[in-house]
């Protein structure tokens, strides 16, 4: 009589939604790093006048005449925090299979992901500049604009996971990982971009 072969051992779990989001991660905040550092580069070459009052030196970066709405730049900066949160609770519900909750919470990241679009969009029109007016509004819709791209991309990464958990795929779980990964990119990103461009100016 002849004795039956052990089990094969289970294959490794297979991680490439997680790895290839690592990945693009990692190269988006390269980009947004140079970008940031191009900027600063820019400011720190401008030239330096003198003010009438000859008290203090001026650069001329940003012109006089522009006024960032810091109110909506501050709302966005709020609003990226809480869609990280929201994020997290998706694979939080995830985890235990509470679907109705996960559900919740990609709707949420989605509707807070478009209501900062929405705040981008009221800064370009507030400020009311043109991209080819001079080198610091060439600047910041080049900066700007990549940023909304990005967060655009994170609002089709939460569809696409609404839709795989929505469609009957509850348990997976690398989605819903990966999904967090890419919204806490851009959560450092726009903190990072919130800092140089709106703050510092």
């Amino acid at each position: 009589m002849t004795a039956a072969l052990p089990a094969a051992p289970a294959p490794a779990p297979r991680r490439q939604v997680l790895v290839a989001t690592a990945i693009a991660s990692s190269a988006l905040l390269v980009l947004m790093g140079g970008m940031l550092s191009l900027w600063l580069k820019f400011r720190a070459a401008a030239p330096v006048r003198e003010s009438s009052d000859g008290l203090y030196m001026i650069k001329d970066w940003l012109p006089e005449s522009i006024k960032i709405p810091e109110v909506a730049a501050n709302t966005m900066l709020s609003g990226f925090a809480f869609v990280a949160l929201m994020a997290q609770w998706a694979v939080y519900a995830g985890k235990r299979r509470d679907s109705m909750h996960r559900s919740l919470a990609l709707i949420t990241t989605f509707l807070v992901g478009l209501a900062i679009v929405n705040a981008q969009v009221a800064v370009w029109l507030k400020m009311d500049i043109g991209v080819v007016d001079g080198a610091y509004q060439s600047m910041f819709y080049a900066v700007t604009g990549t940023m909304l791209a990005l967060i655009l991309s994170g609002l089709a990464f939460t569809v696409v996971a609404f839709f795989r958990s929505a469609g009957g795929r509850a348990d997976d779980q690398q989605v819903l990982t990966a999904h967090a990964m890419y919204w806490y990119f851009l959560t450092a990103a726009f903190t990072a971009m919130w800092f140089v461009v709106y703050v510092q100016k």
